[in-house]
């Protein structure tokens, strides 16, 4: 008897932790579904369709309850203004706030063309420590732990640092003497103290491999009527360290488009092309490098030819946005050309700003030359309806047919 009543007691607590995990997922999938921030287009109406369970008052109007399980239209003012609506799932356990943002109708000039990238790290990044062979045939490494991958050298001995052979000269100049560096690790500034070591040759080292510069070819995304340009719809990350690049300096320059590698299942396929490192030859200086792409000045001799044949025209906003037919904007042969893709799924609330959209490539003459999206096409604009709606950011290493892209409107907003 007792056996079958903690039987039963079992069963109860497995039941009760099976509804309470059940709803638990629940609320974080509404959670989930609900974005941070919805922004509309000052003097517009936009129709808002969450299909979630919940209700909220918006700031500005405490009377009105919406309603989110069914579409719902908000209108915006003329004046450029936020406000915020407090939603609780079915009226009743508090969700989420949604920062409502009043903006401008803004309008770009899609790209779309090939853009050399050069840019010169702040500092000197650290991709690793290791060790080497000293004058007595023991193994020195000096800087293991206390230099780490992803710091950034910025001073020595109280020396601004400026790229990797000159921290090699005064290392090979210390004679050995403790040398302080000043050191930027995940944004706090510190000071690590290092002593250099002779190798077998009586070179004095500290066994860091450092990189401070990185190169290669994007699409340019768009320019503004103010000659800003964003590019990319993703940061310039170190290819060892997988983080994000502080930016000391950039500059754009021209290219071309020589070769095409075609993408196949497992290998991505990538764009060939020629940069000339010349001052001549500097299209636009980069000012920023962030998730959501790098941004900076258009060179003004060359914007004529950056947006030839191209008007600007007007952005949309995620709820603009649908699944179906839209088309990419890029340089493959040397010809500027529109090409037809698929927006296969639309994420706004997903954390990876970079692949909130899904695309398929369905331009038969695209998917011949390049076999779909290949490294190099990051950047190229995604047109739906007349409106600007994004970025190609990503393939799917498997299917080189598929990937991801930006809204438009996370790039605005970095």
């Amino acid at each position: 008897m007792k056996n079958i009543k903690r039987y039963i007691l079992s069963l109860y607590i497995f039941l009760g932790f099976a509804i309470g995990l059940f709803c638990l997922a629940t609320y974080m999938y509404y959670q989930n579904a609900v974005p941070e921030k919805i922004r509309i287009k000052a003097g517009t109406s936009e129709e808002i369709n969450l299909k979630v369970p919940a209700s909220g008052v918006i700031s500005t109007d405490s009377d009105t309850v919406l309603s989110l399980n069914q579409p719902v239209t908000i209108v915006a003012g003329e004046n450029i203004s936020s406000y915020e609506m407090q939603l609780k799932l079915f009226g009743l356990l508090p969700l989420k706030n949604i920062d409502i943002e009043v903006i401008e109708n803004t309008y770009l000039t899609p790209v779309g063309k090939p853009i050399g990238i050069y840019v010169k790290t702040q500092g000197v990044l650290v991709i690793d420590t290791g060790s080497y062979t000293g004058m007595d045939g023991t193994l020195h490494s000096p800087a293991q732990y206390k230099l780490q991958s992803g710091d950034y050298l910025t001073a020595m001995d109280g020396i601004p640092v400026t790229d990797k052979r000159q921290v090699q000269q005064y290392v090979e100049n210390s004679n050995g003497n403790e040398i302080i560096f000043q050191v930027t690790r995940n944004d706090d500034i510190i000071q690590v103290k290092v002593k250099p070591e002779a190798d077998e040759s009586a070179a004095y080292k500290i066994g860091t491999w450092l990189r401070d510069s990185a190169q290669g070819i994007g699409t340019m995304t768009y320019i503004d009527s103010s000659n800003r340009f964003g590019a990319l719809g993703h940061g310039i990350n170190d290819m060892d360290t997988g983080e994000l690049l502080k930016l000391g300096n950039g500059l754009l320059y021209h290219t071309e488009i020589v070769a095409v590698k075609r993408g196949e299942r497992g290998t991505p396929g990538e764009l060939t092309g020629i940069i000339e490192y010349k001052s001549d030859q500097v299209s636009g200086v980069i000012v920023d490098n962030t998730i959501a792409g790098i941004y900076g000045v258009a060179n003004s001799s060359l914007l004529e030819e950056l947006t030839e044949g191209q008007e600007a025209i007007p952005v949309a906003l995620k709820q603009e946005v649908n699944t179906g037919y839209a088309q990419i904007l890029c340089t493959i042969d040397g010809t500027l050309r529109y090409y037809d893709i698929e927006i296969t799924r639309l994420n706004p609330s997903d954390e990876t700003v970079n692949r909130q959209i899904s695309i398929r490539i369905t331009d038969p003459e695209l998917l011949e030359l390049t076999g779909g999206i290949v490294q190099g096409m990051s950047g190229a604009p995604i047109i739906q309806n007349g409106r600007f709606v994004g970025a190609v950011t990503h393939v799917l290493v498997q299917d080189s047919t598929k990937g991801y892209g930006i809204f438009i409107e996370d790039m605005l907003s970095h």
